[in-house]
C-alpha cells in the first residue's frame, strides 16, 4: 500500500518493515501500557523501543522497564534542553513514530515540524471540543450527553492538530469526573493502538497541501468545507482507493460520484472508525471485487498481529 501525498512528499507509511516507536509520558502511563501490550517485541506492525519522560518519578518509566523497554528520564530543565536530548535519543534509536501518552508539555515548532505526520497524541475529549486540561469536569459542567477520545496528529498548537481517529462513550446520570475518566480510559486503551495501526498501514495522514491539484478543485472545496471530525473519513477513503488501484476515482468519490468503489471506500472508512451492523450489511451487497478488498483491510486493522 503506497503512501498518499502529504506536506513533506509521500507519507512515510507503510514502511515495509516493523516500525520503531517511542512514547513520551509524564505520569501513570496507562496508555503506554496499552501500547506496550499492543506492540510487543516481534510484532509485525512494530514495537515500542524507547520511553522518555520529563518526570523521573513517572510510573510510566517503571512500566517500560518491567517489559524490557529502554526508559529514560530527562528531568525538565527547560524546553530547549529537553527537546535537544529527546531528539538525539530518537535519532540514536532509529525511531519512526513518536506517540505522546499523557505527556504534559507543549512541544516547540522545532520539535514538531520535522516529526509532523509521525507524531501523535491522544486527548480525552471529542476534539475540537474541550482541548486542554480538566476535560471531564468541563464536559459534566456543560451537560454533555456523550464524550470520548481523540487521536490526532500533533501540530504547533494545544490539541489542535488534524484528527486521526475518535471514539465515543455516553455521559450517564450521576457520573463524576472519576467515573467518566475511567470510562474514557477504557476506550483510549483500544483506540490508540487502532489509530497507530491505521497510520502504519498508510490509512491515516494529515491533509496534504495542494489538494486541488491532487483531486480536483471541486473535490478540494468539498473537503475544505468539512468539519474537522469529518475530514479523516474522506482522507481514509482516499487512501483506500489508492491502495485498491482506484485512486483516479478519489476526487469523484469526495463528490459522491465514485460508484461502487467510492461507496466501498467510504463504508470501509466508517467501519474502520466504528463498527456498525447496518454498514456491514451494506458492504456485503457490493460487488465481490470491492467487498473482498474492504474485508481484507478491516480484518488486518482489527487483528493485533
Amino acid at each position: 500500500m503506497e503512501g498518499v501525498p502529504s506536506e513533506g512528499g509521500l507519507t512515510p507509511f507503510p514502511l515495509g518493515r516493523p516500525a520503531r516507536m517511542a512514547v513520551l509520558a509524564s505520569g501513570r502511563g496507562t496508555n503506554l501500557e496499552a501500547l506496550l501490550q499492543a506492540f510487543p517485541p516481534g510484532n509485525p506492525w512494530g514495537e515500542v523501543v524507547l520511553v522518555l519522560s520529563d518526570n523521573p518519578e513517572a510510573y510510566a518509566l517503571e512500566r517500560a522497564r518491567s517489559r524490557g523497554v529502554e526508559a529514560v528520564a530527562l528531568p525538565w530543565r527547560g524546553r530547549r534542553a529537553f527537546e535537544a536530548e529527546a531528539l538525539a535519543l530518537l535519532a540514536q534509536k532509529g525511531v519512526d513514530l513518536v506517540l505522546l501518552a499523557g505527556f504534559m508539555r507543549l512541544l516547540s515548532p522545532g520539535f514538531v515540524e520535522p516529526w509532523y505526520g509521525r507524531l501523535l497524541n491522544i486527548h480525552p475529549s471529542l476534539l475540537p471540543d474541550y482541548p486542554g486540561l480538566h476535560v471531564h469536569q468541563r464536559v459534566l459542567a456543560a451537560g454533555e450527553r456523550e464524550t470520548g477520545s481523540t487521536v490526532h496528529f500533533v501540530d504547533q498548537g494545544m490539541d489542535t492538530g488534524p484528527i486521526l481517529l475518535q471514539g465515543r462513550v455516553p455521559v450517564l446520570p450521576g457520573d463524576t469526573p472519576k467515573t467518566l475518566e475511567s470510562r474514557v480510559l477504557f476506550l483510549e486503551h483500544r483506540l490508540y493502538p487502532k489509530a497507530v495501526r491505521l497510520l502504519l498501514l498508510g490509512l491515516a495522514f494529515p491533509p496534504p497541501k495542494g489538494l486541488g491539484g491532487l483531486l480536483g478543485e471541486e473535490a478540494a472545496r468539498r473537503f475544505e468545507a468539512l468539519s474537522p471530525r469529518e475530514r479523516p473519513l474522506y482522507l481514509r477513503a482516499w487512501a483506500l482507493l489508492r491502495a485498491w488501484g482506484q485512486e483516479a476515482l478519489a476526487g469523484l468519490a469526495f463528490l459522491g460520484q465514485g460508484g461502487v468503489w467510492g461507496q466501498g471506500a467510504f463504508l470501509t472508512a466508517h467501519l474502520l472508525a466504528q463498527d456498525h451492523p447496518a454498514l456491514r450489511a451494506e458492504l456485503a451487497t457490493l460487488p465481490e471485487a470491492v467487498r473482498t478488498r474492504a474485508e481484507a483491510v478491516l480484518k488486518r486493522v482489527e487483528s493485533p498481529l
